[in-house]
């Protein structure tokens, strides 16, 4: 543990944004496998999970938590799925 003040504080701020970005990951991750899943079984709502994906996507990427390339990148696939299951 640092004995300075501010590194103290700089440790505190290090932490609680570690635990947002891992969460904000997680949700992204987690609606991506959703859409996935959907496409499997074949479900009806598979248009409103795309957007719900996409929109994970969007929001990891704008808070710099994946680079914009792989933010495409990963959208596209997702649509490739999406256009080759229907």
């Amino acid at each position: 543990m640092p004995n300075i003040e501010s590194a103290i504080k700089r440790v505190r701020t290090t932490e609680k944004s570690n635990e947002l970005n891992a969460k904000q990951l997680s949700s992204m991750r987690t609606a991506i496998k959703k859409f996935e899943k959907a496409i499997e079984v074949g479900s009806d709502d598979v248009a409103e999970l795309q957007l719900a994906a996409n929109r994970a996507i969007d929001m990891a990427e704008t808070k710099g938590l994946i680079h914009k390339n792989k933010a495409n990148r990963t959208k596209s696939r997702l649509h490739a799925k999406l256009a080759k299951k229907a």
